[in-house]
């Protein structure tokens, strides 16, 4: 029969990313991802629409949650074989995925004790959706892929992995399907990154394909408000002036490429002389077992980030950055002052990053920075929506200090960008397919079958 294809999650929203294809032979799952939307969490305690011992193969676009954040609970669900991914994605989603089973765990028993206290019992569950042992058994299931390589899955679908531009490791896969002889090709775009960003390289370009499933996460708007914006004059100018006037600098920060991201802007400043010689503390253990993959795989940097690597002004090691591992080492960066402070998590619904805006927000010298998107409801949109007052472990703090954002921080291409992906298409609605990206001979051109992926 003709492949069919199930949209399982991200459909009229922009989380739970999973795709089922199956024909009489084969069925696998593209990404496996967690609901965050709050409307649609209760999805997450729902039973697969599927049996997860059926699927044959998952393949993974990247590492963020909302990509592969339900692989624990797939796998204690039956789901016994590989997970294809980069190697880089595969390291990073075991840190995340280990991470948020931390958290599910902690916020399970939390929220027992205090419905206990209430005497009442909540929307979901008291477990957690999956726990720290769930989180480990993924791991022996990852199975590298390279870019530019295919993985078959049998004889009659595989899937080739090419750059997204999106985060380190993350990947476009093309899923080739045979039947009756010929040759379909299905293209899942995962997220696709903006080109010119810093440390990664740019999407890569396809020119054919039958179907083409693109993410949208930007697709109704353009990044107006990034256009022309200098990200490092903006950084610049805020450090300087708080600096100035005797304060310290709160980056809230997502841990996966926005906290590297900065450091990056960081450090070109630093190299040019156009801040001061100040402290920047890393104060996110996962941001710092994030960065060490970076590290690991410089093979992934674009042409500007190795050049640095070359010339030893790398922002993996420059003297005044201090990485933050033990709750006292936070705890002593209290006692300073003109310093910059990045710490998770990204919207301050949580982590270290709360402590140090409850001990800077009353301090008019001190500035708060937002560097990403905030979700309403969350603590850091409250900020930026102009509070005179909030509340963290349990006390009012008047909101003194500067409240800034800097706009251009972006890991996802906007309408404009992703119109510009697609328009490089030439195929589009014609039969067959051909399996290479723009711009590669064929000679160079990953064929229909390769070699089965090196394990993971």
């Amino acid at each position: 029969m003709l492949a069919k294809l199930t949209f399982l999650g991200a459909a009229q929203n922009v989380t739970g990313s999973c795709y089922l294809i199956r024909n009489d032979e084969t069925r696998v799952l593209i990404d496996c991802g967690l609901y965050q939307e709050r409307k649609y969490q209760e999805r997450n305690w729902q039973p697969f629409a599927f049996d997860p011992k059926s699927i044959d193969a998952v393949f993974l676009t990247h590492a963020h949650l909302d990509h592969c954040g339900l692989l624990p609970k797939l796998i204690r669900d039956g789901y016994g074989g590989k997970i294809y991914c980069t190697q880089a994605t595969a390291e990073l989603a075991q840190i995340i995925l280990l991470d948020a089973a931390h958290l599910q765990e902690e916020d399970a028993l939390f929220k027992a004790e205090r419905h206990k206290r209430e005497g009442r019992r909540g929307t979901f569950p008291e477990a957690p959706l999956y726990g720290v042992k769930d989180a480990e058994a993924v791991g022996p299931h990852f199975s590298s892929v390279e870019y530019l390589a295919c993985v078959s899955v049998n004889s009659s679908i595989e899937g080739c992995y090419h750059e997204a531009g999106h985060v380190l490791g993350a990947a476009s896969i093309s899923i080739n399907i045979k039947n009756d002889g010929k040759n379909h090709r299905i293209l899942f775009s995962g997220d696709v990154g903006e080109p010119d960003r810093p440390i990664v390289n740019d999407p890569a370009i396809f020119d054919e394909a039958e179907y083409i499933v693109i993410e949208s996460t930007y697709g109704d708007r353009t990044h107006e408000e990034h256009k022309n914006i200098d990200i490092q004059k903006q950084l610049r100018d805020c450090i300087n002036r708080t600096v100035s006037d005797g304060g310290n600098i709160v980056i809230p920060s997502f841990a996966l490429e926005r906290s590297q991201e900065l450091l990056y802007h960081l450090n070109e400043l630093f190299l040019r002389k156009e801040i001061p010689f100040l402290t920047i503390f890393l104060d996110s253990p996962m941001a710092i077992r994030i960065t060490e993959v970076f590290k690991r795989h410089v093979e992934l940097f674009d042409k500007e980030m190795m050049r640095r690597l070359r010339q030893g002004d790398s922002f993996f090691k420059f003297e005044n950055l201090k990485m933050v591992q033990s709750i006292e080492e936070s705890k002593a960066i209290n006692q300073v002052n003109g310093s910059i402070i990045i710490a998770g998590s990204g919207m301050v619904t949580g982590g270290r990053v709360k402590h140090h805006i409850a001990n800077n927000i009353v301090r008019p010298e001190s500035t708060v920075l937002f560097v990403g998107y905030q979700a309403v409801g969350t603590l850091g949109r409250i900020l930026l929506d102009g509070a005179k007052e909030i509340r963290l472990f349990g006390q009012s703090y008047p909101v003194k200090a500067k409240i800034d954002k800097i706009e251009g921080f972006s890991s996802h291409a906007d309408r404009d960008g992703l119109l510009a992906w697609l328009s490089a298409f030439l195929g589009l609605n014609r039969p067959g397919f051909r399996t290479k990206p723009a711009g590669l001979s064929e000679e160079s051109r990953p064929p229909f079958r390769t070699k089965p992926a090196t394990p993971g």
